[in-house]
């Protein structure tokens, strides 16, 4: 199949050639090991020869208008997180090279070593607990691409993302404050979205002790992120109903023509979040560290109707006549809600780091759904603006813990060899309620659907690195799982089903190597096996009929077994570098919801779909001082081509492309240092069209529900007044794009900060 190549990335690689130079001063790039420097090296598993990227602080505050954590992520190659909002607490999904915004559990973030991924389920809704982490305590974030490394399990597929947060070494103090505007404009919708946030921290460090504490609120509105809808053929031809204007005419992401009757889910949230930190040296080597969180969120979602009776007033429910057709508007399609989340987040971690022959670290943490309870109402606006009939889901005591021992020997200068145990454990429970009272009622009569289970995950790894000539490097490794997954049920007011405890084995090689050409390159290639467990979610969370069945839920889902490759060549320039990398991977029994056509009625629910065959090339370049003193550079393009290659329940889907994987995408970003004040930074994100189903019947990704291509460009430009006092301002989505990922994403917002720090 014959692929054209976008302006933006004919731009890129044109760049990639303009800046190819050798340089015989540069130093020798030893066999693709990362040099980490600052007091606190990254977990990550840095022998490993295979792709790490990453930012620092200092880039962070200089180039990104960061108001949550994983703003981080927006310009490392081939990421991409899905926030839909500042604050966005639920739907913030990362994607990498061969995973879209729907598989959440295909990669793994973690903050100083304790999990922040939400593996409870897979998808929008479980995304990674960004919250516990804001931009003014990071100290630098590094991204391990693909399940190369034994050290972590089947959920790193896709990427291992790793925060390393602040620890002071003297008393410092930071103080910042940000707010953010967003003229909106879509459908019947022409409003302005605000956004304040505040932060505060500071740290010290006395003899052996060190600590820190920083404090942080989130006001944040965002923009209305559904739509009720009516595809203009479901009216009724005739005079039924309320004449009503204001509906919007379009077209829905299959070309169907359909009404938008207004907004819902237009949400605003407060957030506050605590994170305090202390560590003793127990020696020069050895260190203990107690990490403490704690989140709150507050949110209202609240709808707004387009249609409009004779007298101008707003209409939400009843029948309603839109140009001669009959449409009825049910209580929920304008649906309001409110949330009351308070999470907390324990890490204590004991480690010793002599560099010597031998190294060990264990670890644990907690993270405890303390309070997370979502009011919905079931009555119709403006009613429900007062009270009246709801449902109540509360999840409190969900959570996960973990527990890690690991170790490092180092017998000789050619080998390092890390093994350990690990332990994951989840634990589900969803319940959901009516109640008389959405807004403050307690719940009233049998709960209408019940959701609980666990898995954990007891695994064994070891891997060597083996630096066999000056030349070379292997590694070799394995990693064995023992899945368990057991008090399983699904249940509703009148039937409630318990699952069979289930308990699996399997096993992981990894494999990698690299070969130092020369002084300017350096060739690496690996091989990994990662098998990502079914969730608990995806077991359990379903429907019961009268009969006691199973109606949309699979708790004998297989797990996905995905072989992934790397070949990579990174040549040092004059003043950086220029990476090539040539990746697949080979899923089968990958886990998606779908329509099983083969069984009579059809079932459709979370199924394993046979295979998904990805490969891709991904160019990353950076260099400094580019043309002229104090230009930097960095860029990415990735091109990949992930199809459906076999799935026997969905035959429709075969050759399609994988879901939210575009063909292209690009990032890039240009930095003018004019002096040791004055910065300013343009950067751009481009990703190319992409689905949403399996079987790639969403053409218009132009549309509510539908998944858009977009090249968006953001500027910022800091100035520091002196030692202390520093501000930038900035604009997200400076050209104003308007694109989709089945919500609408921010259109351009303005962004100002003031920071103070000592």
């Amino acid at each position: 199949m014959k692929t054209t190549m976008s302006p933006l990335a004919l731009a890129l690689l044109a760049a990639f050639a303009s800046h190819v130079h050798a340089d015989e001063d540069v130093p020798l790039h030893q066999l693709g090991t990362v040099t980490v420097t600052g007091n606190r090296p990254t977990s990550l598993p840095t022998q490993i020869p295979t792709t790490i990227e990453g930012i620092t602080r200092e880039e962070i505050e200089r180039d990104i208008n960061a108001t949550d954590a994983e703003d981080a992520l927006k310009y490392l190659p081939s990421l991409l997180v899905r926030k839909r909002y500042i604050g966005d607490y639920n739907h913030a999904v990362l994607s990498t090279r061969a995973s879209g915004t729907g598989n959440s559990a295909r990669s793994m973030v973690y903050a100083d070593g304790i999990l922040l991924s939400n593996y409870l389920g897979n998808g929008a809704t479980f995304a990674p607990r960004w919250g516990m982490v804001s931009p003014e305590e990071i100290e630098r974030v590094d991204v391990l691409y693909g399940p190369f490394s034994a050290a972590y399990g089947g959920n790193s597929v896709g990427a291992v993302v790793d925060y390393v947060t602040r620890m002071p070494t003297r008393f410092e103090a930071h103080a910042k404050l940000t707010l953010t505007h967003q003229p909106f404009k879509l459908y019947g919708t022409k409003d302005n979205y605000d956004g304040k946030q505040g932060s505060f921290s500071l740290g010290d460090r006395q003899g052996a002790w060190s600590w820190w504490l920083a404090l942080s609120r989130t006001d944040s509105e965002g923009q209305p992120l559904t739509f009720p809808t009516r595809a203009v053929s479901a009216g009724a031809i005739g005079n039924a109903g309320t004449p009503v204007t204001g509906a919007v005419a379009g077209l829905d992401r299959t070309n169907t023509p359909w009404y938008l009757f207004g907004t819902a889910t237009q949400y605003h949230t407060t957030q506050d979040q605590l994170k305090a930190k202390l560590a003793y040296d127990f020696s020069p080597t050895m260190r203990a560290t107690y990490t403490f969180g704690l989140w709150r969120n507050d949110s209202e979602g609240r709808p707004s109707s387009y249609l409009r009776d004779a007298a101008g007033q707003p209409v939400y429910s009843g029948v309603v006549n839109v140009n001669g057709r009959s449409y009825t508007l049910a209580p929920t399609d304008f649906n309001l809600s409110n949330e009351d989340l308070q999470h907390y987040m324990h890490g204590l971690t004991l480690k010793t780091n002599t560099k010597g022959v031998f190294d060990w670290e264990v670890a644990a943490s907690l993270y405890d759904y303390n309070k997370d309870q979502l009011r919905a109402a079931t009555v119709a606006m403006p009613t429900a603006l007062s009270g009246g009939a709801g449902r109540l889901v509360n999840q409190g005591g969900t959570g996960w813990n973990t527990f890690a021992a690991k170790g490092v020997w180092r017998p000789d200068v050619e080998h390092v060899a890390e093994f350990g145990y690990q332990r994951e454990a989840y634990k589900l429970s969803s319940t959901e309620s009516p109640t008389t009272d959405w807004i403050n009622g307690a719940p009233s009569g049998v709960a209408t659907s019940r959701f609980a289970g666990k898995t954990e995950i007891n695994s064994l790894y070891a891997q060597d690195t083996w630096k066999f000539s000056p030349q070379w490097k292997t590694v070799l490794g394995a990693r064995f799982e023992q899945w368990h997954a057991h008090d399983g049920v699904t249940a509703n007011a009148l039937k409630a089903v318990s699952h069979v405890e289930r308990t699996e084995n399997y096993v992981s090689p990894k494999a990698a190597l690299a070969y130092q050409a020369s002084e300017d390159w350096v060739l690496k290639a690996s091989l990994g096996r990662a098998v990502r467990m079914p969730t608990v979610s995806e077991l359990y969370q379903g429907g019961v009929n009268a009969a006691g069945q199973l109606t949309n839920n699979d708790p004998n889902l297989k797990p996905e077994k995905s072989w992934t490759t790397e070949l990579s060549g990174e040549r040092k320039l004059a003043a950086g570098y220029l990476r090539l990398t040539a990746f697949g991977e080979r899923t089968t029994d990958a886990l998606y919801s779908q329509t099983n056509v083969l069984v009579t009625p059809n079932v459709t629910n979370i199924q394993n779909v046979d295979l998904i065959r990805t490969k891709g090339l991904e160019v990353s370049y950076g260099a400094n001082d580019v043309g002229l003193r104090g230009l930097d550079l960095s860029s990415s393009l990735t091109w990949t081509d992930s199809k459906i290659i076999r799935n026997d329940k969905a035959p429709s889907s075969v050759g399609k492309w994988q879901p939210r994987i575009p063909e292209w995408r690009a990032t890039g970003v240009a930095t003018y240092t004019v002096n040791d004040k004055l910065s300013a930074t343009l950067a751009a994100r481009y990703s190319g069209k992409q689905y949403s189903t399996l079987d790639n019947s969403d053409v218009n990704g132009f549309a509510y529900q539908g998944s858009s291509k977009y090249f968006t460009a953001d500027a910022r430009v800091r100035y520091r007044f002196n030692a202390q006092w520093s501000m930038a301002v900035g604009v997200d989505n400076l050209n104003n794009y308007q694109y989709w990922n089945f919500h609408p994403y921010p259109q351009r917002t303005y962004v100002a900060e003031l920071k103070f720090d000592i």
